[in-house]
């Protein structure tokens, strides 16, 4: 396991996300420079004590300066087009007051939809002769624009529209959200997980993965299938065996929103010089002690 330090306090975590900070507001993988997803998963960490900082208001006004014409947001100022990192950045951003950010973020992310489930594509596999095999009628988020839809940002854009709508920050999302869930539920691999996208690829079942299974767990918070069930007693016999922070977090987030509480506390990352991976600790700290405002309605 790549951890160490399960009794490092939370404090001191975020002094360590803190202290990471770029000059400009934002944050980086590991570097100086500032990129959007590590950027929200920060400000989501810092949030997560109920204390809004000064590193908090200055990386949220970063977030604001680097919102695309567009409301989306691109990953780095580099790239020129909107993708799903517009999911985490609403997700930071609901945490402040900044209603015509939150309102054009909103609009881009009901705006987008998965290739397959598209009227266009359905004429082309049609032309083609091509089945439409099933769970393609149903309509998620893609990483990017005009492309398929896959789970981690329809996990991520779900929990974005449901705790806007939450906040009283947007309205009419919960056509396209309950959208979201079915096409995550119609996802589900043969072993009761979750792939990164389809549940078979050329005719072959696809294996889940722990850490896209426990975003699809987090997002599913409160269904009542009995999918989602056999789900969370899969990600419970997945939970020993992760190998990075990254997935023993999202793993354990998603156990948490299903109500499973696993032994022991989680851990911190060897490398501390992963911002991702402190913002994702404190994060799964702040779920599994019932402080998850931070994913909206949990």
């Amino acid at each position: 396991m790549p951890v160490i330090c399960a009794e490092t306090p939370t404090a001191e975590l975020i002094s360590a996300i803190q202290s990471a900070q770029n000059p400009d507001g934002g944050w980086g993988y590991t570097g100086r420079s500032s990129w959007t997803e590590p950027t929200a998963f920060a400000l989501l960490a810092l949030a997560s004590g109920g204390s809004l900082s000064n590193p908090f208001l200055q990386g949220a006004r970063w977030l604001e300066q680097t919102q695309r014409a567009d409301g989306g947001w691109a990953p780095h100022t580099s790239v020129n087009i909107s993708t799903w990192v517009t999911a985490p950045a609403l997700l930071a951003l609901l945490e402040t007051d900044r209603a015509r950010s939150l309102q054009s973020a909103v609009n881009w992310l009901l705006s987008q939809t998965g290739e397959e489930s598209t009227l266009v594509d359905r004429i082309r596999r049609a032309v083609l002769g091509q089945r439409l095999e099933y769970g393609q009628e149903t309509t998620g988020w893609p990483w990017l624009a005009g492309t398929a839809g896959w789970v981690m940002p329809t996990a991520l854009s779900l929990l974005a529209l449901e705790k806007a709508e939450l906040r009283g920050r947007a309205s009419g999302t919960r056509s396209r959200a309950q959208q979201g869930r079915e096409f995550l539920l119609a996802r589900i691999c043969e072993d009761g997980g979750w792939n990164y996208g389809a549940f078979q690829a050329l005719g072959y079942q696809a294996n889940s993965y722990p850490d896209t299974t426990g975003m699809a767990l987090l997002a599913l918070h409160g269904s009542s299938s009995a999918k989602v069930k056999n789900a969370a007693d899969l990600a419970e016999k997945q939970l020993p065996n992760c190998r990075s922070a990254q997935t023993l977090c999202w793993l354990r987030m998603g156990l948490a929103a299903q109500g499973r509480s696993p032994a022991g506390a989680v851990d911190c990352p060897r490398d501390r010089g992963k911002l991702l991976d402190l913002a994702l600790v404190v994060l799964t700290r702040a779920t599994e002690d019932g402080r998850a405002r931070i994913w909206g309605a949990l």
